[in-house]
C-alpha cells in the first residue's frame, strides 16, 4: 500500500476542482492510496480502517476471502473511509480514465460524509487515529493479562454480539444540543428546561400568560448582565418571588433529569453495563470496561453508514455519472465507461441495487423541484394527466438547491418515505420498477418462474423499507426485575422478530458481564402451523395460521429456559 503518485494526484485535484464548481463541498485535504487486490482482502475485514484493533475472527475472514479470491478473482474499484482527512483506496491496475470516474464517485461520498447531519458525530473525529489508540490500548491490556490474554477476545466477542444496541440517536441528539448552544449561546440544562418544556406546559394548561414568559426572559437577561453568566443563573433561580410563584419547578426539573438519564441508558446496553455492572467495575475486571468502550466507540462510528447506504451510494453514483459524462477526459473511453457503469448501476429485476435506486430518487427529487412539484398546490392535484404535465419551470439552480438540502437532512428511511404516495407512484412508473415474486412453473416441474408481482408504489416502498438496516429496539426495564443484580431486557416488537438461534449465546455473554447473574429477555415470536412448502410455492398468496407469542428467555450462566407469557392467534 502506497500513496498515489504526483501525476495521479494531479488528476484527483482536477476532479476535486470540478466537483466543487458543481456544488460539492469537500473540506480539507484528502489522502489516496494504491493497493493490490490481495491487500484489499486483508483491509476489508477491518472495514477498510487499517488501524482497527486486532481480533481473531478477522484472521479467519482473511483466510476465507483468499480462498474465495483464488476461486473467483475480482477487482474492487475503490474504498473510501470517513475520517479526517478522508482516505480512499484504489486498485493498482486502474487506468487513468477509470480513476477519473472513480474519483468523482469518491468525492460524492466525501461530500455526503462531511455534510449529512446523521454523520455529525464523526465530523470532528480522526477515526483512524482513534482506532490506532484503541488498538494500542487493547494490545497493552493483552500484555498485562499475560497467559490470560485470550479473555480480551472473549470480551470483544460477547460485546460485538450486542454492538448494534447502542444509543446512536441519543448521541446524535447531544451533538445537536451542543451545536445549538454554539449557535444561539450557551444555556444550562436547567435554563433550557425552564424556558422550554416547563413554561410551555404551564402555558398549554393556561396557568400563565405569554406576557409572563417575556417578563421572565427579561429578568433572566438582567441577572446575566448584572452578575455574569454563572452567578446570574443562580441569582435568577434563587429569587424568593420565583420560588413562591413556582415552588414545583425544582422537583419537576429533578424528574426531567432522571427520566432523560434513564431513557439514554435504556437502549444502550453496552453503556449501561459499563456504568452499572458490579462485575465489570471490580478492580481486577476494570480492563473489561476499556474493551467495551472500544467496541462501543467503533459501533457508534459506523452506525450512520449502516443507515445511509442507499442515499450515500446513490449520491456518489449521481455525481460520478453527471460529472464524468461532461468531462472531456471521457473521450475515447465512452464504451469502456458504459460497460463499467452498467455493472455499478445495474437495475436488478430480483431485489434492488442501492446504487441505482438511490441515484434515481435524487434525480426524481431534483426534477420535482425544478417543476415546482414539491409545492402544496401540486400535492392537491389528483388527475394523472394534470400531474404529468404540471411544470412551473423553476430555474435549474432551485433544483440543485433542493438537491443539496435533501442530501444534508436525510438517511435511507427519510429518502424512501419523503415523497407522497402519488409522487412515489410516479417515481415507480417513470423507472419501471416492480416487486418480483416466485412460483412453481406448472409445465416444468422443478423450475421456478419469476414474475412481476406488483407495480404499486406503496408495495414497492414497503419492499424497500423492509430491506433497511433496523436493529432491534431493546430497552432495559428495571421495573420488571425480581431481584438485585438481575438484568431484564424488553424487546419492543416493531414488526421484526429476533433471530432466535442467536439468543442463547447472546444472553450467555450478557450473563458473563453480569458476573454470572440472571439475564431475562422478553420478546415476540411466531409459532406457525406446519407449512407445505411445495403448496406454498404453487400458491404463494395462501394464508397461514400462526400464533403471535410473547415469550421470556431466562439465562443464568449457561443455563437457559424459555417460557410463554401470552398468545394471540392470527392469519397471515
Amino acid at each position: 500500500m502506497e500513496l498515489i503518485d504526483q501525476r495521479t494526484k494531479g488528476i484527483m485535484e482536477e476532479c476535486k476542482r470540478r466537483a466543487k464548481a458543481a456544488g460539492l463541498e469537500v473540506n480539507g485535504e484528502t489522502l489516496e492510496y494504491i493497493i493490490t487486490n490481495r491487500e484489499e482482502l486483508e483491509l476489508s475485514v477491518k472495514v477498510n480502517i487499517p488501524t482497527l484493533y486486532d481480533y481473531w475472527v478477522d484472521n479467519v475472514e482473511v483466510v476465507k476471502n483468499k480462498w474465495i479470491y483464488d476461486a473467483f478473482p475480482h477487482n474492487p474499484y475503490e474504498t473510501v473511509v470517513n475520517t479526517r482527512p478522508p482516505i480512499s483506496f484504489y486498485n493498482d491496475n486502474n487506468p487513468d480514465w477509470l480513476n477519473v470516474m472513480i474519483f468523482y464517485h469518491v468525492l460524492g461520498h466525501i461530500d455526503f460524509f462531511q455534510n449529512n447531519v446523521f454523520f455529525r458525530k464523526t465530523w470532528d473525529d480522526d477515526f483512524c487515529g482513534q482506532a490506532l489508540a484503541d488498538k494500542r490500548l487493547l494490545n497493552k491490556i493483552r500484555e498485562e493479562l499475560g497467559e490470560d490474554k485470550r479473555q480480551v477476545d472473549y470480551v470483544i466477542e460477547f460485546a460485538r454480539a450486542i454492538d448494534n444496541l447502542v444509543g446512536y440517536y441519543q448521541e446524535l441528539e447531544e451533538a445537536e444540543e451542543i451545536q445549538a448552544q454554539n449557535i444561539f449561546g450557551t444555556f444550562s440544562e436547567k435554563s433550557n428546561f425552564y424556558f422550554g418544556e416547563f413554561l410551555r406546559r404551564l402555558y398549554d394548561q393556561k396557568l400563565i400568560e405569554l406576557k409572563f414568559y417575556y417578563d421572565e426572559v427579561e429578568r433572566y437577561n438582567r441577572c446575566i448582565k448584572q452578575f455574569s453568566e454563572k452567578l446570574g443563573e443562580i441569582t435568577f433561580f434563587d429569587d424568593h418571588i420565583f420560588k413562591s410563584k413556582l415552588p414545583e419547578f425544582n422537583s419537576a426539573f429533578k424528574k426531567y433529569k432522571e427520566k432523560k438519564e434513564s431513557k439514554t441508558k435504556a437502549n444502550d446496553i453496552l453503556k449501561y453495563l459499563m456504568e452499572n455492572s458490579e462485575f465489570i467495575n471490580r478492580d481486577k475486571n476494570k480492563w473489561m470496561k476499556d474493551v467495551l468502550g472500544v467496541v462501543r466507540r467503533t459501533s457508534l462510528y459506523f452506525q450512520p453508514q449502516f443507515r445511509d447506504r442507499i442515499c450515500n451510494e446513490g449520491w456518489a453514483s449521481f455525481w460520478h455519472h453527471r460529472l464524468f459524462i461532461t468531462d472531456e477526459r471521457i473521450k475515447g473511453h465512452e464504451v469502456d465507461f458504459a460497460l463499467v457503469n452498467s455493472k455499478v448501476l445495474v437495475d436488478l429485476r430480483l431485489g434492488f441495487n442501492p446504487y441505482i435506486v438511490g441515484m434515481h430518487l435524487f434525480e426524481f427529487i431534483e426534477e420535482l423541484a425544478r417543476k415546482g412539484k414539491l409545492s402544496y398546490g401540486f400535492q392537491l392535484i389528483k388527475d394523472i394527466e394534470a400531474r404529468r404535465h404540471y411544470d412551473q419551470k423553476l430555474k435549474e439552480d432551485f433544483g440543485k438547491k433542493v438537491l443539496f438540502e435533501t442530501r444534508k437532512n436525510i438517511n435511507d428511511f427519510i429518502l424512501i418515505n419523503f415523497l407522497s404516495d402519488e409522487d412515489f407512484q410516479d417515481f415507480v412508473d417513470k423507472y419501471k420498477l416492480f416487486v418480483a415474486g416466485t412460483r412453481i412453473n406448472p409445465q416444468k416441474p422443478g423450475f421456478v418462474d419469476v414474475y412481476i408481482k406488483s407495480r404499486n408504489g406503496k408495495e414497492y416502498r414497503d419492499f424497500l423499507n423492509k430491506s433497511l438496516y433496523h436493529p432491534p429496539y431493546i430497552v432495559i426495564n428495571p421495573e420488571k426485575k425480581t431481584k438485585e443484580g438481575e438484568l431484564y431486557l424488553d424487546h419492543v416488537y416493531e414488526g421484526r422478530t429476533l433471530v432466535t438461534k442467536y439468543i442463547p449465546s447472546v444472553l450467555s455473554g450478557l450473563s458473563y458481564f453480569c458476573g454470572g447473574g440472571v439475564v431475562k429477555l422478553e420478546t415476540t415470536e411466531f409459532e406457525m402451523e406446519k407449512i407445505n412448502y411445495w403448496e406454498r410455492l404453487q400458491n404463494p398468496d395462501q394464508e397461514t395460521e400462526y400464533e403471535k407469542v410473547r415469550v421470556l428467555y431466562t439465562c443464568e450462566g449457561k443455563n437457559m429456559s424459555r417460557n410463554t407469557l401470552r398468545r394471540e392467534k392470527r392469519n397471515g
